[in-house]
């Protein structure tokens, strides 16, 4: 089992203590519900059952995949997200997957979060946006960080106020993912708990 797959069962494990419901339990509600898109479902888990976003999101995503996926139960939002991932890193930004492989395995250890691609970047979130990470180029690798309390660096440029991360860490090879970049996203993990 992959570091990624470890950090959903333990997020499905912890949902089960917290609700008192197997996951079979909850998609019998979602079932139940009446509904049928993805966001109506995740706001009716949240709204109705007292969820949180991670938390409804996985649950929505595994009982809308198809079963190989939900069996397979990654971070990942199933088969349209993978294809999302694949086309962030194609092409000449190939060479910056070992990055994001190297950084998802490091930060799988931290405990469950749920992990959304975006077209052109990955979106990390517990109650909220912790990290962003991604190809700002074909050579270079850009970590977003919802980071406070901290004062910038050589290595941790400020970004303008008023975005999603207040900073970034440019990377141009797995290499660069230390114990450094690694106490920042974990700080900035542990912040949006």
């Amino acid at each position: 089992m992959g570091t990624l797959d470890q950090a959903v069962e333990t997020q499905l494990r912890n949902l089960q203590e917290r609700s008192g419901l197997t996951l079979a339990a909850l998609h019998a509600k979602l079932r139940a519900s009446g509904l049928a898109k993805h966001g109506e479902l995740r706001d009716w888990l949240k709204r109705d059952l007292g969820m949180g976003h991670g938390d409804a999101n996985l649950v929505v995503t595994l009982y809308l995949s198809p079963p190989a996926a939900a069996s397979k139960a990654t971070t990942s939002t199933g088969g349209a997200d993978d294809a999302v991932l694949d086309a962030i890193y194609a092409g000449p930004k190939a060479a910056m997957r070992p990055i994001h492989d190297k950084l998802m395995a490091a930060i799988g250890r931290f405990g469950a979060f749920e992990v959304a691609p975006k077209k052109t970047y990955v979106s990390l979130r517990r109650k909220k946006q912790f990290a962003m990470i991604g190809p700002a180029t074909n050579t270079r690798f850009d970590v977003g960080l919802n980071l406070k309390g901290v004062n910038a660096t050589a290595r941790l440029k400020p970004l303008p106020p008023g975005g999603m991360c207040p900073f970034k860490v440019e990377l141009t090879d797995a290499k660069g993912v230390d114990a450094e970049l690694l106490g920042w996203i974990r700080a900035a993990y542990d912040q949006a708990g």
